[in-house]
């Protein structure tokens, strides 16, 4: 199965847009958060020749405007208008969701949305120490478990460990997106790679939010297993 990133902060062609925040096309059927700002990411999408009419729908992780900053375009698009949000997402979220004809789906629990495609429910998280809600992505493919996350603010060793109990210890093939690490000093952010690298997840994929100083640590811990995250390129789980 491919993801294709949309958005996200580094590209190796100039004539894409980069920024905050992240979006990624699964399976050309869905697509994970859309990036800060509409205009960026629908010229993206252009360029990509990503066809909107078989994206079925739109995983919004949390409520903050680097992960939300595009869906606005796709919907006055009328493109993508099923979005699924968490319940604890505010009300002016919700409010302009609907008010642009989306049709919303408040998650609370963990469910499957698609065969093989599933949301971890919402999950408790803080941001510069207020309450988020957040919601990650599990595919399964025949590879193993998939998780993508946004910011993973609930904290990323939580998000798989309840990932790992829901699936009963299924292998976990790869991690892609936010880890939130980069205010994080090296000694913590060594404790969290190699505490993923022992439950044997084979890939890790951390962009966005995780910060210079994680990401090379998890290049050293995960050698071959490490992958960087380029707009226009693919991730294969």
């Amino acid at each position: 199965m491919i993801i294709k990133t949309l958005f996200d902060k580094t590209a190796r062609d100039e004539n894409f847009h980069t920024g905050w925040g992240i979006s990624f096309l699964i399976d050309e059927r869905l697509i994970f958060d859309t990036g800060e700002k509409g205009p960026w990411l629908m010229k993206n999408i252009e360029k990509l020749n990503v066809d909107l009419n078989r994206v079925e729908a739109i995983v919004i992780s949390h409520d903050h405007w680097d992960h939300w900053g595009g869906l606005w375009d796709l919907l006055r698009a009328g493109k993508c208008k099923k979005i699924y949000s968490c319940k604890n997402f505010g009300d002016e979220f919700k409010y302009r969701s609907k008010e642009l004809g989306a049709q919303l789906v408040e998650t609370v629990d963990f469910e499957e949305i698609f065969e093989n495609f599933y949301l971890s429910g919402q999950m408790d998280g803080l941001f510069e120490n207020s309450y988020i809600a957040e919601q990650s992505l599990i595919i399964r493919t025949q590879n193993g478990i998939n998780i993508i996350t946004g910011c993973a603010h609930p904290g990323i060793l939580k998000i798989v460990e309840k990932v790992r109990n829901k699936f009963n210890a299924e292998e976990i093939y790869s991690i892609t997106g936010g880890f939130h690490l980069m205010d994080d000093d090296s000694n913590e952010i060594e404790l969290v790679a190699q505490n993923l690298k022992n439950t044997g997840i084979k890939k890790i994929y951390p962009t966005h939010c995780s910060g210079d100083k994680a990401a090379a640590i998890f290049r050293e811990k995960f050698g071959d297993g490490f992958g960087e995250v380029i707009v226009g390129e693919n991730i294969t789980i």
